[in-house]
Order: C-alpha cells, then sequence, then structure tokens
C-alpha cells in the first residue's frame, strides 16, 4: 500500500511539474522529463500494466533501485558540472539551455534503466571472470574519457601561451594526437567491450 501511495504521489508531482514547464513553453524539457519518469518508473509500469497491481519490493530491489537512483543522480550532477566549464561551451555555439537540460534529463533516466538492469541481472549472471573483464573494459572507457577531456584543454591552453608569447599559429602537437587519436581509439574499444559483456549477462541464463 505504501509503494502504491508513493506511486501515485510521483506520478501527481510530475504531473504538476509537466504542466509548469507546458506553461513556460518548454516542451522538450517537458518530453525529456516524462521519458526520463518512464525510464525511472518501468518496472512499476511493467507490472501495473501486466499484472494490475505493484510490483512486490524485496529488500534486493530496493538496494538496486537506490544505487540506480544514485548512479543517475551523479551522472546529472557530474555532467551539468562539465558544461559549466569554460572549454566546454566552445563544443556548442549559442547552445539552447533547454535543448540541453532536455538531454540531460533523458540521459540520466537511461543511465537509471541501464544501472537498474546491471544490478539486478547483468552482475548475478557474469561469471568471476566476466565480471573482472567488464570492468577493466569500463575502466579503459573511463580513463580515455578523462584523458580526452585534459588533453583538449591542455592542447588549448599550450596554443594559446605560445600564440600570446611568440605572435604565430601555433598547434600543440602531443596532446593534439593523443585527443584525436588515442583516446577516441581507447574510449571505443572500452565502450564496445564494455557493452558486449553488459548484453552478455544481460541475455544469458542466470548462474547455479
Amino acid at each position: 500500500m505504501r509503494t502504491k501511495k508513493v506511486f501515485w504521489a510521483v506520478a501527481i508531482t510530475a504531473l504538476v511539474v509537466a504542466i509548469i514547464l507546458i506553461s513556460l513553453e518548454a516542451y522538450y524539457v517537458v518530453v525529456a522529463f516524462l521519458v526520463g519518469l518512464l525510464l525511472m518508473g518501468h518496472r512499476e509500469l511493467w507490472s501495473l500494466f501486466r499484472r494490475r497491481k505493484m510490483p512486490p519490493i524485496d529488500e534486493r530491489i530496493k538496494e538496486n533501485t537506490s544505487k540506480s537512483v544514485r548512479n543517475g543522480f551523479i551522472f546529472f550532477v557530474v555532467a551539468t558540472a562539465f558544461l559549466m566549464l569554460p572549454f566546454s561551451v566552445r563544443l556548442v555555439e549559442e547552445p539552447d539551455t533547454v535543448q540541453v537540460l532536455g538531454a540531460l534529463f533523458i540521459a540520466a533516466g537511461a543511465v537509471y534503466l541501464l544501472s537498474y538492469l546491471y544490478y539486478e541481472r547483468v552482475e548475478p549472471r557474469l561469471s568471476a571472470r566476466s565480471m573482472k573483464l567488464f570492468k577493466t573494459f569500463i575502466l579503459i572507457a573511463g580513463i580515455s574519457l578523462g584523458a580526452l577531456v585534459i588533453s583538449i584543454f591542455l592542447h588549448n591552453a599550450i596554443s594559446a601561451l605560445a600564440m600570446h608569447f611568440w605572435g604565430a599559429d601555433f598547434e600543440e602537437p602531443v596532446f593534439f594526437i593523443i585527443a584525436t587519436i588515442i583516446c577516441p581509439l581507447g574510449l571505443a574499444v572500452g565502450v564496445i567491450g564494455s557493452l558486449v559483456m553488459y548484453f552478455k549477462g544481460l541475455f544469458s541464463r542466470a548462474l547455479e
């Protein structure tokens, strides 16, 4: 009963927020907001559609949901902080705040859904060796992404300093190569490898 009350409270709150956003003509954010909520409430909505009742909740589901919400929130905060950095503004000319916010809502919802599926199905079904390989690919992707951001920043900073002191066009080569070749390759390997292991666990049978 408590779960159903919480579900309806969230649904009513979401409806009020959606009406406010529509009144502000932030239609893109409304769509993104609703998509994010659908992703986060997919389990409850599916159970209501199939069985006409809320799904049972045990300690494992509570823990998985809590971890997934945490991951989605952390992603939203980190992505927002990254977009506020000075050099990231150069990636998009005159960015539309409404569109960026909407994209963040959808992405955070996707992170929640992927995290929930990971804790619920992928992690229990992968062997210890496969889990180690999966975490290795995740680490490669994370290091490559971090190195990419740092390399872009250092390349721009060094090039700007050189142009300031010597007054000539100068392109710093080392971090340029790292940012355009090495890091994208590492990121591609990490993302593809982790996705392969993720779907392997998602569609495989549970371990005995």
